[in-house]
């Protein structure tokens, strides 16, 4: 039976790239946080941190493909966890990007609004960060990965309630706005959604995956 006694090496930096990832999520949810709160300089500082972070896990992320390539290690699965890597990797890219968005749009965010944006994005970053602890697991303890993956999908659902109640707002129920202002929080409403959808994608290949481990 395969075992990754040999592959200690490669998920040590697996999971520094997960702490990348995670550290990441977080620096997003400020990010927006200290964007509507109108903190310049601490969301000056987030942007800084996202990037430096983004950079450090796309290194890691091609040093781990080297060596699941060069050595072969865990070759009855290198392709899935090379997919789930790439999906991970989106996640930060994602994070990275939208808050990015922020700074060169800067989108007009009525305050009435701030609450519900702040709650989009803690639900869609709770879905990333649930998933975490599942891809930790799939590499000790498969049979526990299942469990630990049931909060992204709750989170996901959870994101894709608060969003269309945002978007339902803003177009019924904020006559003052210009159509174009409605479109732009749309569209940044959208941005901050997609990261628990990507958490989903990455959900739904680990259950995969586990599930070849474990039969």
């Amino acid at each position: 039976m395969f075992t990754f006694r040999h592959a200690e090496k490669s998920i040590a930096l697996i999971d520094e790239f997960l702490s990348k990832t995670d550290q990441g999520i977080l620096i997003f949810k400020e990010g927006v946080s200290n964007y509507l709160s109108g903190n310049q300089q601490r969301f000056a500082d987030n942007l800084n941190t996202i990037a430096a972070l983004e950079s450090e896990a796309d290194l890691l992320r091609r040093k781990i493909e080297n060596i699941l390539y060069t050595q072969s290690l865990m070759p009855q699965l290198r392709g899935d966890i090379l997919k789930l890597i790439e999906e991970l990797d989106n996640i930060i890219d994602l994070a990275k990007s939208n808050l990015f968005q922020f700074d060169v749009e800067v989108p007009f965010i009525p305050a009435e609004l701030h609450n519900d944006l702040n709650q989009l994005t803690q639900v869609s970053v709770a879905a990333c960060e649930s998933l975490m602890p599942g891809v930790r697991a799939f590499f000790r303890e498969p049979q526990n990965v299942k469990e630990k993956l049931h909060r992204v999908y709750l989170f996901e659902k959870e994101a894709d309630k608060i969003a269309d109640a945002i978007k339902r707002r803003v177009f019924h129920d904020m006559p003052h706005l210009k159509l174009s202002e409605k479109f732009h929080l749309r569209y940044f409403t959208l941005h901050i959604e997609t990261l628990s959808d990507a958490a989903e994608r990455g959900a739904d290949l680990l259950s995969i995956m586990a599930l070849k481990r474990i039969v």
